[in-house]
């Protein structure tokens, strides 16, 4: 049993979007709608179904595929604004036995340049409506180690807890070892905390283990507690919480 609470949602899931959804391609605006859904393809987190006629109609490439999916039959489409054109970036569902998807089309994400809910711009994937995210300021000391190496020590942690994450440990950076840090150029975005500022991996006596600790300079306003700190991979250290070590989770998670 995990020591964090799990996702709730099923596969195939579909709930209204309470908020505006905005997308953006080469400068413009592609998608701009009130009507999205919420379609769990997988339980950890949605993606955005938008009705087709919340997309600008001149930007969709009919490329002739039908293809079959867990939620039915779409229509393969590529997205062009003048000279940038990305294929097979959007699927219109055209007979799905799941409610309210015809009509909607899907769109892989990255093949826009950014996406807002209402005016705050989203990273990664939509937010999930039922993932909860606190970073809560602690008086409990941790300690960060491997292979026997102490790479931070705090009695002052912020941790942040994360629905379907393990919790995961902040500290000033005054409480960093940095001798045994190596900076790298790994950036990664969250949709809930905004997108790295810093990443480091560990040299220890016998290897170098790239990307295992991270910070936020600027995170969004709900995470400004880590702001500047610097946490580790639960799942590739060692941690200790209040004395007592605890078990590394055997998946390894997103930053």
């Amino acid at each position: 049993m995990n020591d964090y609470p799990a996702m709730i949602a099923t596969v195939n899931q579909v709930e209204p979007v309470p908020r505006r959804i905005r997308g953006y391609l080469a400068g413009e605006k592609v998608v701009d709608t009130v009507r999205a859904l919420y379609v769990w393809e997988w339980s950890n987190y949605p993606q955005y179904y938008i009705p087709v006629a919340d997309v600008r109609k001149d930007v969709l490439v009919d490329e002739q595929h039908l293809l079959q999916t867990r939620r039915g039959a779409v229509q393969l489409h590529g997205l062009q604004v003048g000279d940038t054109h990305h294929k097979g970036a959007a699927r219109v569902v055209v007979n799905s036995p799941v409610d309210g998807l015809n009509g909607t089309v899907r769109f892989e994400w990255a093949a826009l340049d950014s996406w807002f809910e209402e005016d705050e711009q989203v990273f990664v994937h939509p937010r999930n409506p039922y993932v909860r995210v606190d970073a809560l300021r602690s008086t409990r000391p941790v300690r960060v180690e491997l292979d026997g190496v102490v790479l931070a020590e705090s009695g002052s942690p912020v941790m942040v807890f994360e629905t379907g994450l393990p919790t995961r440990y902040y500290v000033a950076r005054t409480e960093v070892d940095f001798s045994h840090l190596v900076p790298t150029g790994t950036v990664t975005e969250c949709p809930y905390k905004g997108v790295t500022s810093g990443y480091w991996s560990v040299r220890t006596a016998d290897a170098v283990h790239p990307d295992l600790g991270w910070s936020y300079d600027f995170p969004t306003r709900q995470l400004t507690p880590i702001a500047g700190m610097i946490a580790f991979y639960n799942e590739k250290v060692d941690i200790v919480l209040d004395g007592q070590r605890l078990v590394r989770p055997k998946t390894h998670f997103f930053s």
